[in-house]
């Protein structure tokens, strides 16, 4: 199949790359300049604007165009400009992590002017390109089973499948990142645990390998957690400030709509919000309220230092 193909950052290169692997004649561009090149040197065409790109795939009975870019303003700003260059049938899939309500109102916005919508929620880090990546897919039946090619090349094998209607595809996905936050929070406690416990020197390297080897708690996670160890030792040159991209957020959002009980995941996302926190006044508060109590001795910035 020919596409075009919007963002070419690490995912986006990536999937460009296996794509072209895999026989699929595809169009780029990116904002940087350098990324469209890099792609070129892979074997894909580049384009100057969305106008040259959309005209590249002039040729095709469905023009399909495929979003790698961040969730938010981005998406509606390359929609805004993609959008009036297509017609009836032609296919935009958002590959990226997407609020999964922004997704359904695009689609119904799209849907005035014949285009359709794909979500597909894509999940497999950096190695998905040479293993291939997991993807929960969201839209109409036909229009998905059109694309199925593309999803084909893309994934592992039973690695996808049309979770429904559209946004069902960055809903899936969303849960999904919920599942990986607390599944990283449970590690990370774990690991500290080993780390500041009573043995000392403790080899989490060899921990990882072990646990990787017959464990009940082996898992991919747990492998890139070896890696990690053995990559960049006891960690101590590395900050404990850690970002969150949304979908934890939204999953924590939608789980008090409904009223679900969603206690581990959410203590993950604000696990992530303490981490970027120079110094918590929630945490001086308790000491204070400890010592005003029971007496309990409270540490000074001096003493800290």
């Amino acid at each position: 199949m020919k596409l075009g193909f919007i963002g070419l950052g690490k995912m986006g290169s990536a999937m460009t790359h296996r794509l072209l692997n895999h026989g699929h004649d595809i169009v780029t561009y990116d904002v940087d300049s350098d990324a469209i090149d890099r792609a070129i040197e892979k074997g894909a065409a580049g384009s100057e604007s969305y106008t040259d790109l959309v005209h590249q795939l002039e040729s095709e009975d469905r023009k399909i165009i495929w979003l790698m870019v961040p969730a938010g303003e981005i998406v509606d700003e390359t929609l805004e400009e993609v959008a009036p260059l297509l017609g009836e049938g032609d296919i935009i899939v958002d590959g990226g992590n997407s609020n999964f309500n922004d997704t359904i109102e695009r689609a119904k916005e799209l849907a005035t002017g014949g285009v359709e919508y794909v979500d597909a929620g894509t999940s497999g880090g950096l190695y998905g390109e040479e293993i291939g990546y997991c993807q929960m897919i969201g839209g109409k039946k036909e229009v998905v089973e059109y694309l199925n090619p593309l999803f084909q090349a893309l994934n592992i094998e039973e690695g996808y499948a049309h979770m429904g209607d559209v946004g069902s595809g960055h809903y899936v996905k969303m849960v999904h990142n919920a599942i990986e936050y607390g599944m990283m929070q449970s590690m990370a406690e774990g690991f500290e645990l080993l780390a500041n416990g009573p043995f000392e020197d403790v080899d989490l390297k060899r921990v990882t390998h072990v646990w990787n080897n017959g464990s009940i708690i082996r898992s991919y996670l747990m492998e890139l957690a070896e890696t990690a160890f053995h990559n960049q030792g006891n960690l101590d040159h590395i900050e404990d400030h850690v970002n969150d991209s949304g979908e934890g957020r939204w999953a924590v959002e939608t789980a008090i709509d409904h009223a679900i009980p969603f206690t581990v995941n959410t203590h993950a996302v604000y696990a992530r919000f303490r981490s970027r926190q120079e110094a918590s006044f929630g945490a001086k508060t308790l000491a204070a309220l400890r010592n005003e109590f029971g007496g309990h001795a409270l540490k000074t910035d001096k003493e800290q230092h």
